[in-house]
């Protein structure tokens, strides 16, 4: 390994990382509940759902970068699929809670572990979707 791999190693992965946490506090503005708060305070529910959801995220920033070599595409394909897999959870959430009157949120905040990984799945689930798309 040469230095100007090393070196493009670590700017990849600060740069990567710093838009992990800004996508995660984006997200977090829009819950009912202060995510970190819940976490500190021991749900699991709010826990669960924040460590499926950064674990999307990083998987489809690690699929954008392991197929492109521009820092700029790969940033902007995980901004892109942070929106797309925003809105599909809120449509999802609509339809769970019409269907069979399941509010995720209120569950999620209520510390009820099966609410919270149900919606960290469905970021699990639309990144390997995105991934899929991204590698090709």
């Amino acid at each position: 390994m040469d230095f100007h791999i090393l070196v493009s190693m670590v700017v990849w992965t600060v740069s990567g990382s710093v838009l992990l946490c800004v996508l995660m506090y984006v997200d977090s503005l829009f819950t009912r509940y202060n995510d970190l708060e819940e976490i500190r305070a021991g749900n699991m529910a709010v826990t669960m759902r924040f460590v499926l959801k950064l674990l999307a995220q990083g998987y489809i920033l690690s699929s954008s970068i392991a197929s492109t070599n521009s820092l700029g595409d790969a940033l902007v394909v995980s901004i892109v699929s942070f929106v797309l897999l925003f809105f599909l959870e809120k449509v999802v959430r609509l339809l769970l809670f019409r269907w069979a009157k399941l509010d995720l949120d209120h569950g999620t905040m209520l510390g009820k572990i099966g609410y919270g990984v149900l919606a960290g799945s469905l970021h699990v689930t639309g990144a390997l979707i995105i991934a899929a798309f991204i590698k090709g």
